[in-house]
């Protein structure tokens, strides 16, 4: 599914203009963007949380040059998932 995909089942579900769901959509994704940017979680009960992940410095390899090389601890932003959804798709989605 892509944006455009849901922006047309929020419209249709709605009633609203394509318009308006599209500036709506992309207003929350900017705001949850901006909170992670900022150093924020964003917390959204029954669907999951938007939250900032540390990972520590670590050693890897270049294989072109045969070389170590020092990966610097960073933050990266990840998705967990609420229990109640990750229930709801074991239980729905078939595994193939």
């Amino acid at each position: 599914m892509t944006k455009a995909d849901i922006v047309a089942k929020i419209s249709e579900k709605l009633g609203m203009e394509k318009g308006d769901v599209q500036a709506t959509v992309e207003t929350f994704m900017e705001e949850v963007k901006n909170s992670l940017e900022s150093g924020d979680n964003v917390y959204l009960r029954g669907f999951g949380s938007f939250i900032i992940k540390k990972r520590a410095e670590k050693t890897g390899r270049n294989i072109s040059k045969n070389t170590t090389i020092k990966i610097p601890a960073h933050n990266i932003p990840a998705f967990k998932p609420a229990k109640i959804f990750v229930e709801g798709v074991k239980s729905n989605v078939e595994v193939k």
